[in-house]
């Protein structure tokens, strides 16, 4: 399954001053297996040192860190050489051995000449909880679950994702239907890579709604297995809350929606940890648009969104038939897997931080709200027939040197302040760069 992280690796790999590479994401969003095939694409020879399942890769990284020996001692355990340029090693779920994350500080500085890959599902855990970090001496990258184009990539092929990333936004609406029944099966696969091949490969929906589920009872585990006995239950309770924080009107956090009287001190430990371990994404408000937006962050209010909408729509147990058949599928339960889309293709693809804006003296309210460059760009999601757009009218009055954008149903068009994106197309609007979509 073809991955647009892939063109960075590549690039990564060319690139003269590439220090060894960490790529995060949450457990089965696709690291290893998009690393194991770009090394065997890119490279003579790929060496996995897995460091939950292989005992001596601790003692591995335990012995200092003479870069020489470390090599020499890879090339025992893996039985392989290791020739610079045409190696690719590749350390799994590092956060297990914490000596090997700080090796990479040493090959940056005495051994830039190897190909090195880290990955580790629960990394941002780790790196929170004490593990020295080599702070600078590292390139990052994250992988998220597949976006709306990586999806039509997989489903559809080649051509219909050119035409989806890189063809001018009008000449979309002559495939609307095309592009529109995918994005409903896209609203039910969701984009882990396992279920949208098993869902390709024509599965049958109650058992790709089975692999869902037991991605969650994984993330269950997980929790259990690695939180602190002390915030295990709050973590839980948090996770459990979220759909039906974002099925409010407003989809702001409510902590006493979580346990009647609830304070932010009671969560604030749980949700950092749910942040951490990438299964859940933060949106805080801002009150005041300004540039840079992030002067303006108000900690203190924010929408938390889970990392895949096929799992939100397991977690719910959504009907199936509703999301594949229904006629107001992108409507349904108050848009809110349509504004969890919207959050996904934003992460993938906007190259700033995000967020919704929520004005306490103007009574405006806009689903999010993003920097690009040295522009606002106001973000409308409308999932149901109703087009209009007050709040992000107002936004423009007060912000004229705004871009607003408005995702909906409607095709593509330029109106006089505001442009509508059809929402298939989310990843192009998000950004308002007609012919980027890579990060």
């Amino acid at each position: 399954m073809e991955r647009e992280i892939y063109g960075r690796m590549l690039a990564w790999k060319e690139d003269p001053y590439r220090k060894p590479l960490i790529i995060y994401g949450a457990r089965q969003v696709g690291k290893s297996y998009i690393v194991k095939e770009f090394g065997s694409r890119e490279f003579d020879h790929l060496i996995v040192l897995n460091c939950d399942k292989d005992e001596r890769i601790a003692d591995l990284f335990g012995a200092g860190f003479r870069t020489e020996k470390l090599i020499s001692d890879i090339e025992i355990i893996s039985g392989q050489n290791v020739t610079a340029g045409k190696t690719l090693i590749f350390i799994d779920e590092v956060q297990e051995v914490p000596r090997a994350l700080s090796a990479l500080k040493y090959f940056c500085e005495d051994a830039p000449q190897y190909h090195i890959i880290a990955a580790g599902s629960l990394l941002g855990l780790a790196i929170h909880e004490g593990v020295s970090f080599p702070v600078g001496k590292v390139d990052e990258m994250t992988l998220y679950p597949l976006s709306f184009p990586e999806y039509v990539l997989a489903r559809l092929g080649r051509n219909a994702y050119e035409r989806l990333t890189k063809a001018p936004l009008e000449d979309l609406n002559s495939l609307t239907t095309m592009y529109t029944d995918a994005l409903r099966e896209y609203y039910f696969t969701g984009g882990m890579p396992e279920v949208v091949q098993g869902y390709i490969d024509g599965r049958k929906p109650q058992a790709i709604r089975d692999m869902q589920k037991r991605i969650l009872a994984d993330y269950s585990l997980d929790i259990s297995k690695h939180a602190k006995p002390e915030i295990l239950g709050r973590i839980h309770q948090v996770w459990n809350s979220i759909p039906q924080q974002l099925a409010k009107s407003n989809k702001k956090f409510v902590y006493g929606d979580v346990q009647k009287g609830a304070r932010a001190k009671d969560y604030e430990l749980a949700i950092e940890w749910l942040i951490d371990a990438g299964v859940v994404h933060k949106v805080s408000r801002v009150r005041k648009a300004g540039i840079p937006l992030k002067y303006y962050e108000d900690f203190s209010a924010f929408k938390l969104f889970l990392v895949d909408h096929g799992l939100m729509g397991a977690m719910v147990d959504a009907p199936i038939s509703t999301i594949l058949l229904g006629a107001n599928v992108f409507e349904e339960y108050k848009g809110t897997l349509t504004e969890q889309y919207v959050l996904e293709q934003l992460k993938c693809y906007a190259e700033s931080d995000i967020f919704y804006y929520d004005s306490d003296t103007s009574k405006l309210e806009l689903d999010f709200l993003v920097q690009d460059e040295d522009v606002l760009v106001p973000i409308e999601v409308k999932a149901e027939e109703n087009l209009r757009s007050k709040s992000l009218s107002q936004f423009y009055k007060n912000h004229a040197d705004s871009r607003p954008v408005r995702l909906s149903m409607s095709g593509y068009r330029i109106q006089d302040w505001m442009t509508n994106v059809p929402l298939f197309a989310a990843c192009r609007g998000v950004v308002g760069k007609e012919n980027e979509t890579e990060k």
